[in-house]
């Protein structure tokens, strides 16, 4: 068989790892042949396109990004897609296509599954929302980085007796500010999923004070919003699946809690710095078994499935089911950070 490799919408570390997977193990194993199209979904679109080899994907597992290239093309947005990557892929003579993405690219790959095309999913995203998983790869790397971050910041903080504001990334999910909130000590951790109280973050800050801290780390997902009519909110522009660009929150907050406190506070933006370089060794580990799973799963003939983590064991999931809820932070995650505020 010739298989199509496509990697989809934000970049994070292990993609490679998963492309490494794929290409080895489909040579090796089945010897099958691979093409890899370029910048996600706009490839098979456009037929852009580069031929896989082992000679190819040799020393890639600890390169972060991907060596096909990324973008948040939509093919849903134009009519005749399933139609126009149909034409390449019988152009090219593929079986069918193994799309690495998230919440956005595997559902096109679900959409278009459902319109015919043999597609295969693999669980990307350091936002670890994909319901269809228990994680992503990306995520351990991220919320490393995130750690990091907090630790350096919080010496700082201490220091010049300052609150420091990291906004993280996350737009519907707050797992990375969570987790490195967590780990990292923050003091308030605030996430898309429950909308905040500035009034209350400022109280926390206060008592801080109150008990000789003068200094706080307040760890925010760039997602997150407070509650309605205590803060201004800013509109944005947005992609081409309707998401809008985050970023911000991270200086309101700062404004608003050093007018209201009266106490220095400064923001730190974390953004892309979150999701680039070396994977982790869990995210190479993790990818390459998923990478696996996917292409076991071509060679079997099992279309419309997702390749999954779920109880630490891989197993594959119909894409439909995959994508059909996002996995947000419970009441009980939050409540285990909320001991620790203030």
């Amino acid at each position: 068989m010739r298989i199509g490799v496509l990697t989809g919408g934000g970049d994070c570390p292990g993609l490679n790892a998963v492309i490494r997977a794929v290409v080895r193990k489909g040579i090796d194993g089945y010897g099958h042949a691979f093409v890899g199209f370029r910048d996600g979904w706009r490839g098979p679109l456009e037929s852009d396109y580069q031929e896989l080899t082992i000679e190819s994907t040799r020393g890639i597992l600890p390169r972060g990004g991907t060596i096909l290239g990324s973008s948040r093309t939509n093919p849903l947005a134009r009519g005749d897609a399933a139609d126009r990557i149909r034409e390449t892929m019988e152009s090219l003579g593929l079986s069918g296509l193994i799309a690495i993405g998230g919440e956005d690219t595997l559902g096109a790959a679900a959409k278009l599954h459902s319109a015919g095309l043999p597609v295969i999913g693999v669980p990307k995203t350091i936002d670890n929302d994909l319901g269809g998983t228990d994680l992503t790869f990306g995520f351990d790397t991220a919320i490393q980085i995130a750690t990091d971050a907090i630790d350096r910041l919080h010496s700082t903080a201490e220091s010049h007796h300052r609150n420091l504001v990291v906004e993280v990334m996350g737009r519907h999910a707050g797992w990375i500010a969570l987790y490195s909130g967590i780990a990292g000590g923050a003091d308030v951790i605030l996430i898309p999923e429950r909308p905040f109280d500035i009034d209350e973050v400022c109280r926390l800050i206060r008592r801080r004070h109150a008990r000789g801290r003068y200094f706080a780390i307040i760890v925010v997902a760039e997602g997150a919003t407070p509650s309605e009519g205590t803060m201004e909110v800013l509109g944005a522009a947005t992609d081409e699946f309707g998401h809008a660009r985050l970023g911000g929150i991270g200086q309101r907050l700062e404004r608003e809690i050093e007018d209201r406190t009266g106490f220095e506070t400064r923001a730190t933006v974390l953004g892309h710095v979150q999701r680039g370089g070396t994977p982790t060794a869990f995210d190479r580990v993790l990818a390459t078994r998923l990478g696996v799973a996917a292409i076991d799963a071509a060679d079997g003939g099992r279309w419309g499935q997702m390749a999954s983590l779920r109880s630490m064991r891989v197993e594959l999931v119909r894409l439909e089911e995959a994508v059909a809820s996002l996995r947000t932070v419970t009441d009980e995650d939050f409540e285990v950070a909320r001991a620790f505020f203030g």
